[in-house]
């Protein structure tokens, strides 16, 4: 009994864990201008400015959760305590969602944050998973995000060229504004591709990632 009470209470060993979960969020906990000296300085100097760009982006757009969270929370209390439910609380939360992860995107990618299926790429050498990203960014990152960044600032300049209203609601509020975060946010996120690009040559060149 004393040999398995042992076992059980020894304290896991991350090395020898398996992931269960094949979707992981690769965290950087470093600051911006955090880089290794062997990096060249026009290197470091665009990714350094890049990160600090989208790191007041998120800082700011994060505030955004003040007013989503207070919508969302005077509707419930209208609703069920006064059976009073308003008519702009539905359009002004998913206003400020909408908002809140286009605009929080780039600050996203910027951390690592997004949602990856690495089963496979975790696996690889830090060279071969440098090579693989860079090859994505080219082929599939920066092509696909200028065609969205097309289209949407089209879709925002009808929408301006209007002045669209909602339609599916009572409320009917103006929509263009939120509709401008569109190509805003691809464009933030196409800055920080950049810096993810000059990361990846940088893994292929070295052997290991700067952050």
């Amino acid at each position: 009994m004393s040999n398995i009470a042992d076992v059980s209470a020894a304290e896991p060993v991350p090395e020898e864990l398996e992931i269960a979960d094949e979707l992981i969020a690769e965290r950087r906990s470093g600051e911006p201008g955090d880089l290794p000296d062997d990096m060249a300085p026009w290197m470091a100097t665009t990714i350094t400015c890049i990160d600090l760009f989208s790191l007041w982006t998120g800082r700011i757009v994060c505030w955004l959760t003040i007013p989503l969270f207070s919508a969302m929370v005077y509707e419930i209390l209208m609703r069920y305590l006064f059976t009073a439910p308003t008519m702009w609380a539905y359009d002004l939360s998913r206003m400020f969602y909408g908002a809140l992860f286009m605009l929080g995107a780039g600050y996203g990618l910027s951390r690592g944050v997004h949602i990856r299926a690495d089963f496979i790429y975790r696996n690889w050498t830090e060279r071969t998973q440098g090579m693989v990203d860079g090859v994505l960014y080219i082929v599939f990152y920066f092509p696909g995000l200028l065609v969205f960044a097309y289209m949407s600032t089209e879709f925002a300049w009808e929408s301006w060229m209007r002045f669209e209203r909602g339609m599916d609601t009572a409320w009917m509020p103006y929509v263009f504004p939120i509709k401008t975060v569109l190509p805003i946010g691809v464009l933030f996120l196409l800055i920080q591709g950049v810096s993810e690009l000059l990361k990846c040559i940088y893994a292929v060149k070295k052997g290991r990632w700067p952050v």
